[in-house]
């Protein structure tokens, strides 16, 4: 179905895999294309409760496609405009997911790659990847990836790694939020990911999907009586639910709820 990428769906997780290991997985205009739709289609089948992005080959992600910055140097603000238009676009679904998506990074990820990585609800890296934010190098800026950069690793980190382009280290990139977790190899990535996997189906779909939506509302919003009034209504919303009253029952009742049962 895609040229760019692989998808899968087993037990509940949706696997979402970049695939151009030739190229390092570097994005162009098709693979773009290509994992804003997987996303649309992950977000839209209620089967899937969790989403991973994954890529095969030695890096995760090495930004910009050479091929298709030489197209794009060509272009004119129209068009370049549309052009990070479509990769907003791209990061806006895996952001905006109602299922949480999880980054399994096994390389090096530079640029977009970084920004696929921040836009994701959790993730986890080998101890050899590198990241680096390399846009002004180029005399470009990381304009498009920028807010979910900054969400993810705070403006001060992000004044010294967008201004210098440095490679900086999985444990760099722990320690300033990009990354949850730092593992030794490929396999024990695999582990990490699953014990993520196996506590995110315990959990309600429709909850998590809510809850996604109330840390994007909440976040940055300085504390008063809006914030409080929106808080006190989700709860109220949220626990006369189907699914609310179902997770307080199967708590009283000291049974599993049928989220677990079903799945």
């Amino acid at each position: 179905m895609y040229q760019t990428i692989l998808t899968e769906i087993d037990a509940g997780v949706g696997i979402v895999t970049l695939n151009r290991p030739e190229r390092h997985n570097a994005f162009d205009d098709t693979m773009i294309a290509e994992l804003s739709d997987a996303m649309e289609d992950m977000a839209n089948t209620p089967t899937v409760r969790v989403v991973v992005i994954g890529s095969l080959g030695k890096s995760f992600c090495a930004g910009a496609d050479l091929n298709w910055m030489q197209r794009a140097a060509t272009y004119g603000f129209d068009d370049n405009r549309r052009d990070a238009g479509e990769l907003a676009e791209m990061l806006r679904r895996i952001a905006d997911c109602p299922k949480p998506v999880i980054a399994r990074v096994q390389g090096p990820a530079y640029g977009g790659g970084v920004g696929v990585i921040a836009a994701c609800d959790m993730a986890v890296a080998t101890f050899e990847s590198r990241f680096a934010l390399t846009e002004v190098k180029l005399g470009l800026i990381p304009a498009v990836i920028s807010p979910h950069v900054i969400a993810a690793i705070g403006e001060r980190p992000a004044r010294r790694y967008m201004l210098t382009a440095e490679v900086f280290s999985a444990a760099e990139a722990y320690r300033i939020g990009l990354l949850h977790e730092m593992v030794a190899d490929e396999e024990t990535l695999d582990e990490a990911v699953g014990e993520w996997v196996e506590a995110l189906l315990k959990n309600g779909p429709r909850a998590l999907a809510e809850c996604k939506a109330l840390i994007r509302t909440v976040a940055g919003r300085p504390f008063g009586p809006e914030v409080i009034d929106l808080t006190v209504e989700s709860i109220a919303r949220v626990r006369v639910s189907p699914e609310g009253q179902e997770g307080l029952g199967a708590f009283l009742e000291k049974r599993k709820p049928n989220w677990i049962a079903q799945g």
